[in-house]
């Protein structure tokens, strides 16, 4: 009979850690008698970060009194009192390679039903001063899981823990936790996970996922579709940088010119998916090579690539484009990537940008209008004025091609359409303009351009219907940071590392437009950008969740801690990897 040894609980604190300031919950001590067990936590309970952990699905955290005993020996540590691992409930018995998801039980007065692994990050390694301790906690298969409340009631420690029935695949928490991080997944206990009802939306939707990308495909024909040659997560193009010549360069508005881009050898270019971007390598002056990434504007043909540039005016490399290349110079372009790209389907399409926003969007109308795609599909532009509206007529002749196709046009600073344009509208989009368009509510939506106007119209869209995971976004600047239980802090623009510079290879983050030596002083590529003040996504910093996973440009790493599970070709896990060469990533 399994035994409830201890109830711990503890409310979230601030707590210093390298530097910052951390919001977290992971300090629990043991309480005396009886506590009461409700929906979302144990009364004088609470979670810092309820992104990872709480709610309904994580109510209670549960370890194992066996694995404290395995830890010690492990770690060599006698000083692991319960509630350490920053459990709820620790117990004896229940271990993980026993107890399944969607097992229920009862404890005291309460009942319970189990519903994921715990999701491992890096404030248990925190709590426990061993930083590496989420990646041990999946390698060694003993991540603790999580409860549902059922039923409420009291609960203390002496309980004893009674199984009231088995989950319906009996499949256990230790398999279930490998089944997400570690390689080698077996086809059979992902069926199995999908159909566990107990488990958590999250990891359902991850194991639909994983379950996808394991499914042959079938017929090519699509841009971007894996033939014979090329593996699941592989780039179409080559790796690093190739020489390319510029064909020839043409104004699109004021602001706006399009690049045509050749190889220097005449050799057939990989077709690229519609939405994707190049990487553009320039040496401007003495410093060290600028790289910037520019959405391809067009379907590419088998000889040339089109990307188009704006004008910034404060912009070094925009202005270089602008002022000083010309046709027949060579430049260095690494090969199309990006997952911001036209999927295949049947359902509705939206294309939304603003600005120098269309150009991803411009390339899927191009593929859209090229197949005279029979799907309805919703244009939707803002620009300035009309000098300024780049593509203008090109996107109006791609969309008559189209026999579904609808075009609205927004001017911010033109008093009033043209005579005989009426798609064309003074202002911008609004929620009562899009309800009135007549958008199904099974649509797929892109959209690019500034933030704020993403953030406004995927708002309008959600509104109406769309489900988020159906509205995607592409951003050229840094992606929003994701550091969970991080106090923020006050924004400040990417800038170079404190302090000497380092010696070794030149470390270049393309979306944020730094390139700085590599010092060994850091501890990896995660811990120099965030020297450098760039927005950072990770939560294990220990080569197990995967967040960090950021697309390698160009260059060659090592893990100096190796990765549960490696990454897709030409992705790398920032977190845990240096640089072993000269390194571009798409950060």
């Amino acid at each position: 009979m399994a035994t409830l040894l201890s109830v711990n609980v503890g409310t979230p604190k601030d707590v210093s850690w390298q530097g910052r300031t951390v919001h977290t919950g992971a300090w629990k001590s043991p309480v005396h008698g009886p506590r009461m067990v409700r929906r979302l936590n144990i009364d004088g309970d609470g979670q810092g970060d309820l992104a990872g952990h709480g709610g309904e699905i994580r109510a209670v955290l549960v370890y194992q009194l066996q694995s404290y005993q395995y830890w010690q020996k492990q770690l060599g540590r006698d000083d692991l009192a319960f509630g350490i691992f920053g459990e709820n409930f620790t117990v004896d018995g229940m271990p993980d390679d026993d107890v399944c998801i969607g097992d229920r039980y009862r404890i005291g007065e309460a009942e319970f039903e189990v519903t994921q692994p715990r999701v491992t990050c890096y404030r248990v390694g925190m709590r426990l001063g061993e930083p590496a301790m989420a990646s041990l906690l999946v390698a060694h298969h003993r991540p603790g899981f999580y409860l549902r409340v059922l039923a409420e009631g009291r609960v203390q420690a002496g309980d004893e823990i009674t199984l009231l029935r088995k989950g319906p695949e009996e499949l256990s928490v230790a398999d279930t936790d490998a089944l997400l991080y570690l390689p080698g997944r077996d086809p059979a206990k992902l069926r199995k996970a999908l159909n566990i009802p107990a488990l958590s939306p999250g990891w359902q939707q991850s194991f639909r996922e994983l379950a996808a990308a394991q499914q042959p495909r079938q017929e090519p024909g699509w841009p971007g579709e894996l033939t014979s040659t090329q593996q699941p997560g592989e780039e179409p193009g080559w790796p690093g940088f190739k020489t390319m010549r510029v064909a020839r360069i043409v104004p699109e508005t004021p602001t706006v010119s399009s690049i045509h881009l050749e190889t220097t050898d005449n050799t057939p270019l990989p077709e690229a998916r519609p939405g994707q971007y190049l990487s553009i390598r320039l040496a401007i002056g003495d410093a060290a090579p600028a790289v910037r990434s520019y959405s391809l504007s067009s379907a590419p043909t088998a000889g040339t690539y089109r990307i188009s540039v704006k004008h910034e005016p404060h912009g070094k490399v925009s202005s270089y484009i602008h002022a000083t290349l010309h046709p027949g110079d060579l430049v260095d372009i690494a090969g199309p990537r990006g997952t911001f790209v036209l999927e295949e389907g049947t359902r509705p399409i939206v294309l939304a940008s603003a600005g120098i926003g269309a150009t991803p969007v411009l390339a899927m109308l191009h593929q859209l209008a090229a197949t005279r795609d029979q799907r309805p599909i919703w244009w939707i532009h803002t620009a300035h004025d009309s000098a300024h509206h780049a593509f203008a007529d090109e996107t109006h002749t791609l969309l008559a091609q189209l026999p579904n196709a609808h075009e609205y046009i927004y001017y911010t600073a033109e008093a009033a359409p043209r005579p005989g344009e009426p798609h064309i509208t003074q202002g911008r989009p609004t929620a009562q303009s899009l309800a009135a368009m007549g958008i199904p509510t099974d649509t797929d939506a892109y959209l690019c351009g500034p933030p704020a106007f993403m953030d406004d119209l995927g708002g309008y869209l959600r509104d109406h219907g769309l489900r988020p995971e159906r509205i995607h976004r592409e951003q050229f600047s840094a992606l929003p940071a994701i550091n969970p239980g991080v106090t923020p802090t006050a924004a400040i623009r990417p800038h170079q590392p404190p302090g000497a510079p380092g010696t070794g290879p030149l470390i270049t983050f393309a979306r944020s437009g730094i390139t700085a030596p590599w010092s060994p002083a850091h501890a990896s590529l995660l811990d120099l950008a965030e020297a450098c003040d760039i927005p950072t996504r990770w939560s294990c910093r220990t080569g197990v969740c995967h967040t960090c996973i950021t697309h390698l440009v160009a260059g060659d790493i090592t893990y100096s801690t190796q990765p549960l599970e490696l990454p897709e070709a030409g992705t790398i896990l920032v977190c845990c990897s240096e640089p072993a060469t000269e390194v571009v990533l798409d950060l």
